[in-house]
């Protein structure tokens, strides 16, 4: 499995080499010449700073052979069909039996659903399985056998696939006739294998566990101190119309626990507690010192335990991302630097920029950072860089993304001058914001005045005419801002865009309607026509102009601030929204094995109180309020269902109705996603959304507002101020560690040392005879 260090090592300096008789044993012409040895060099190093690029680890076989493999397999093509085989068979739970191709999901109404004939997507479930073992073939050679031992991922990986094949082949052994298929739950985790975020993520949530798990049993015990208490408080009485608390919420200690549970939600507030309150409004107390203990300092000391551990973990992850770059960004040097052009004398290692030019035409990189880092070689003096120079070149890599729009054009009539500074001057913005409002405005008036009229009845002639005014105003507002900044500079701006593409759209649409109806005049109603008619969608379209208002977010410093936080956050939230991808999935599979089928209609319900079997479904109940598309027949539907229970709505509902159809074990289950989607997942989000927001609030005061700059950050900058930067000693011990590398040169002058004090001491020999320069 070394068979790559052994053959073509990072080897000393040519020149070293060949005073000293390192040359490899049968190497080749071109390889004695430098050649060879040079083009190795040169693809370590592309490879070596894409990795630091991408935060990728540099412990990986670096032969020739090997770097072009691990360039295709971290291609554009290559992640893209990985990507997409991902998707795919994610995306096959939605149309394999059960089959989500229905219209609706309501029990009463679904229509019997067209389910594929066996074999069609286990074909192609086995071409997904195809490309993964490909995958972690790939990985597996690319890291080596003593490597790949230390690597728990790809161990799962494996271990993952021949889990599902061996269920695949069961699966077409019994003719796909069979009800649990293990593999559809293992599906997630390719998902989550495959992304270096996600795994930081779930180690992070996994290193928080210990502190939550405090507090979760704090929970666990004010619930049943509370359950227990309750039982007692509400018993039965011989009175039954007194019993209404305990017959309602409290009549065992599991009803009593599930009561409280859901109340610790507010979700059944106050209707657990009018029974009792109604007869005593002593009995307040209780539910109102239940719920701040429970809901406002425990949930919430949860959600700070929460936020400060993760935000270490976290911050730990982003150090090691940092270490990552850092080191391949280093590993790339000491590549370098054992070129041709090296001098032998000097006293520290060098890289040519010569060198670092050719390296860079190679690396596939975002082209604003590449450009930088050449106009900073090109611009510098000196021939050679030393290693601090060469990382701090790379630092480009961690600099705020900065978007600069064009210059506007430069007119030489002064009538176009103040055409152009009239024009583009920020108020002409704010002019064009007050028309969007007289605009919604008077649409709504509009409406209003109209909602109640037939169709027949109403006159149009005022609402088309306002609309063409107002068209015709975007369209001149348009017009001008290009004329005063250019159309470059205009599609520079998102919010130009997006006006720009509404006025097209709406100007396209009025003249449409033009030409069919005519022009607006007293007394003028088109024709309805289909679901919305050609008029009804000019009018539509309009309402979309309030957009325009969110143009005036970036002149108004907190809301700006508040504004960029949300943006950072839909930009960053892959990892953290592919870990509730990952849990959505695989309790919506394990809930259609669970509870596929166990809601039988029988019939519309539609009293308030209503006799089924031995007991009487109340006001509030699943049948009560018709929730029958809310079940696990398929697995959109049982997607939709786990929506319903994280937001703990009424989730009350679902816990009655599953216990009563299924098992009243089905009560684990929602708790269990209860607690993963609604206390940990979204406390998660809480979490990163404070520390964005505490991150830009400190650094608003630190940054001058730039009119014609846009800055972008992502989640890995989110923490550049605080990282600490790896020391030179760090980096050289992880090279030296590193299974495929051996670094001679970056130890020659200690090891020159060590021997030189050898022969020094040395009783058979003549130190003298050996001068300390030429070791």
């Amino acid at each position: 499995m070394e068979a790559g260090a052994e053959a073509e090592p990072l080897l000393p300096p040519r020149s070293w080499r060949a005073r000293r008789g390192f040359w490899r044993a049968g190497a080749s012409p071109a390889a004695e010449d430098g050649t060879g040895d040079n083009d190795l060099y040169l693809n370590q190093a592309v490879v070596f700073i894409e990795d630091a690029i991408q935060y990728r680890s540099i412990n990986h076989r670096v032969d020739s052979k090997s770097l072009w493999l691990y360039r295709w397999y971290y291609s554009r093509t290559c992640q893209w069909i990985l990507s997409l085989t991902i998707t795919i068979i994610l995306a096959l739970a939605f149309i394999e039996n059960p089959s989500s191709l229905t219209v609706t999901s309501d029990v009463r109404y679904r229509l019997p659903a067209w389910n594929p004939p066996c074999g069609l997507t286990e074909s192609i479930e086995f071409l997904c399985f195809l490309v993964f073992t490909v995958d972690v073939s790939v990985k597996s050679y690319l890291i080596g056998w003593a490597e790949f031992w230390k690597n728990k991922w790809l161990m799962a990986y494996i271990l993952t696939l021949i889990i599902s094949l061996a269920d695949w082949i069961v699966s077409l052994s019994f003719f796909c006739t069979e009800s649990v298929r293990i593999r559809r739950i293992l599906r997630p985790f390719f998902l989550l294998q495959n992304s270096s975020m996600m795994k930081k993520t779930l180690k992070s949530i996994n290193s928080t566990l210990p502190e939550m798990g405090s507090v979760v049993l704090l929970l666990a015990v004010h619930l049943s101190l509370f359950a227990m208490f309750a039982m007692l408080l509400f018993a039965r009485t011989k009175d039954g119309q007194q019993d209404k608390e305990w017959v309602g919420y409290f009549r065992n200690l599991p009803d009593s626990l599930t009561s409280l549970l859901v109340l610790l939600t507010t979700a059944n507030n106050p209707d657990v507690m009018i029974p009792a309150y109604s007869k005593n409004r002593a009995y307040s107390i209780f539910f109102i010192l239940f719920t701040v203990l429970g809901n406002l300092f425990l949930m919430n000391l949860l959600t700070a335990i929460i936020y400060n551990q993760f935000r270490g973990y976290l911050l730990k992850s982003v150090q090691s991302s940092l270490f990552r770059r850092r080191l391949g960004i280093r590993a790339a040097f000491e590549v370098l630097s054992s070129l041709r052009e090296t001098p032998t004398n000097a006293q520290q290692l060098h890289v040519g920029i010569g060198a670092l030019l050719q390296v860079l035409q190679k690396v596939e990189m975002d082209s604003r950072c590449k450009q930088a880092i050449m106009r900073s070689l090109k611009t510098c003096s000196c021939d050679q860089l030393s290693a601090a120079q060469f990382q701090k070149l790379f630092e480009e890599l961690d600099k705020d993304a900065i978007k600069q729009h064009p210059p506007s054009p430069e007119y030489q009539s002064q009538f176009m001058q103040k055409m152009q500074f009239a024009f583009g001057h920020p108020y002409f913005g704010y002019l064009g914001n007050v028309v969007a409002l007289a605009n919604i405005v008077s649409i709504c008036v509009v409406l209003v005045l109209d909602a109640d009229k037939q169709p027949s009845k109403r006159d149009d002639f005022f609402l088309g005419a306002i609309n063409c005014f107002f068209i015709l105003y975007y369209l001149l507002e348009m017009l001008l801002k290009i004329l005063a900044m250019g159309l470059k500079r205009y599609l520079s701006y998102p919010s130009n865009r997006f006006d720009g593409l509404l006025t097209v759209i709406l100007l396209v649409l009025e003249a449409a309607t033009f030409a069919v109806y005519g022009f607006p005049h007293p007394g003028w109603r088109p024709k309805f026509m289909g679901l919305l008619s050609l008029w009804d969608m000019v009018r539509l379209v309009n309402m979309f102009i309030v957009f325009r208002f969110l143009r005036i977010i970036p002149n108004m410093k907190f809301m700006a601030l508040v504004v960029t936080t949300l943006l950072d956050l839909v930009k960053n939230l892959r990892a953290f929204a592919g870990i509730l991808v990952v849990v959505f999935y695989a309790f919506a599979i394990s809930g259609i094995m669970l509870f596929k089928g166990a809601v039988v209609p029988f019939g519309n319900i539609s009293a308030i109180n209503t006799t089924y079997g031995n007991g009487t479904l109340q006001c509030g109940t699943y049948e009560q309020l018709e929730y029958w598309p809310n079940n696990f027949d398929d697995f959109a539907a049982a997607v939709v269902t786990l929506w319903d229970v994280m937001v703990v709505n009424n989730w009350q509902v679902f816990l009655e109705a599953f216990s009563r159809y299924s098992s009243p074990w089905a009560k684990i289950y929602f708790v269990a996603w209860w607690l993963i989607s609604s206390v940990i997942w979204v406390n998660l989000f809480v979490a990163l959304l404070l520390e964005n927001f505490i991150h830009k609030w400190d650094r608003r005061c630190h940054r001058e507002p730039l009119s014609d700059i846009e800055y972008q950050r992502t989640v890995d900058l989110m923490f550049r101020d605080v990282l600490e930067e790896p020391t030179e000693e760090e980096l050289m011990e992880k090279l030296h560690q590193h299974p495929h590398l051996q670094l001679f040169h970056c130890s020659i002058t200690k090891q020159c040392k060590l021997v030189w004090d050898y022969l020094k001491h040395h009783k058979c020999l003549h130190y003298a005879a050996f001068p300390s320069g030429q070791i």
